[in-house]
């Protein structure tokens, strides 16, 4: 690699997350809404580059920081049904997911297979059933006797892949998708076990998989609030029913919940203000992590969909990794965001390195991938 052994790189870490590969195009002959992973050829591309040529004698950690699969958008079940969250209707949608995209099952078990190469898997809240470990068992099973070259596990909140460099889903920033991942399966008096999901995963089942049907949009428009005003001017019908049906939902399955529990009712509002702290402001978020955590360098988050790149004063730096799913975004200021495939690119120079030399042993950016295909055409969405 002429670029990298000027540098002398001796390791190199990506980080890719919420790519919400779920139930494929097309199911049982009709096309599915709710899929919102359409670049497989590109993630194939992605995984052969980073395992051959300049790369193939660098080790290479590929960090999948969470939602890289969707059970929340596989329609396997009734929306409304409790057996959705059942470990034996989980287990069924890991193998719809895995089946609609075998070529990346096949790209990833050939990157493992080439030497120093590894995978870090960190659960995100949209692929939280793989709490379980009969998933687990299954998704590394894919992978034969390279399995052992994946990290999947109930452990693994967050990941330190070289000094000074922390990697977190970010959804436990959100109280409505923050969930325990060690105490998230219950199990019945008949020995069935079930995932025990924060609400936000039952406002997406509920809710936003429901109008998803109608605009297949509905959730991959930022801002919010500019959504709201498009929608109004240019969809006032559709924009009434779905602002109604959130205010119903979040009344029926959080306001009486707290009410119940005897509290006053201004405990009662500042509990629902916490609970509707959705899309933070992730650069106050971030100092107040690096004041707790004085040793990290760099923060690398996903979740919210929005990547972003901030380097502060002090030196530390905040990444968000964005998304691979097609990502629409009414702010003008940024009219070429939701047409690009980000993610964090970690080159290491010295392993051994001090704190001290942290900038001059550790290069981070965040890149975005262009592909190397060369179809003449690429697939509409």
């Amino acid at each position: 690699m002429k670029s990298h052994q000027k540098n002398n790189v001796q390791k190199v870490i990506l980080v890719i997350s919420d790519l919400h590969l779920s139930a494929g195009k097309m199911i049982k002959g009709k096309r599915n809404l709710l899929e919102d992973f359409h670049y497989d050829n590109e993630l194939i591309d992605f995984l052969h580059y980073y395992s051959h040529g300049d790369y193939q004698d660098i080790p290479v950690e590929l960090v999948i920081n969470g939602d890289f699969l969707d059970f929340l958008a596989v329609p396997f079940v009734e929306f409304y049904d409790d057996e959705f969250w059942s470990e034996k209707a989980s287990l069924a949608k890991l193998k719809m997911i895995l089946e609609a995209h075998k070529g990346v099952m096949e790209a990833l078990k050939k990157f493992l297979s080439c030497p120093d190469k590894n995978i870090v898997y960190i659960i995100g809240n949209h692929d939280a059933e793989f709490v379980f470990d009969s998933l687990k068992e299954e998704f590394l099973s894919r992978f034969g006797e390279f399995s052992h070259k994946i990290k999947l596990s109930n452990q693994v909140t967050e990941h330190t892949p070289t000094p000074g460099v922390t990697i977190l889903h970010g959804h436990q920033y959100e109280r409505a998708h923050d969930f325990d991942q060690m105490n998230a399966v219950i199990e019945t008096v008949t020995g069935e076990k079930y995932f025990n999901p924060p609400w936000g995963s039952y406002y997406v089942t509920n809710v936003i998989n429901k109008y998803k049907q109608e605009r297949s949009y509905i959730n991959a428009v930022r801002p919010i609030k500019h959504f709201l005003i498009h929608g109004f001017l240019f969809d006032t019908y559709f924009t009434l029913r779905f602002i109604l049906s959130n205010i119903y939902y979040f009344i029926m399955v959080r306001f009486w919940h707290f009410y119940m529990m005897k509290k006053s009712l201004r405990q009662v509002f500042q509990d629902l203000y916490r609970e509707l702290e959705l899309f933070q402001d992730y650069e106050s978020l971030t100092r107040q992590f690096f004041e707790k955590n004085p040793e990290s360098r760099v923060l690398i988050v996903g979740h919210t969909h929005n990547p972003a790149l901030r380097i502060f004063s002090d030196g530390t730096t905040f990444i968000n990794t964005g998304t691979w799913t097609r990502m629409v975004n009414l702010d003008l200021g940024q009219w070429n965001y939701g047409n690009v495939l980000t993610y964090a690119k970690i080159l290491v120079s010295r392993p051994d390195y001090q704190m001290a030399d942290f900038e001059k042993s550790v290069e981070v950016d965040l890149k975005y991938w262009m592909g190397i295909n060369n179809l003449p055409y690429s697939e509409y969405h």
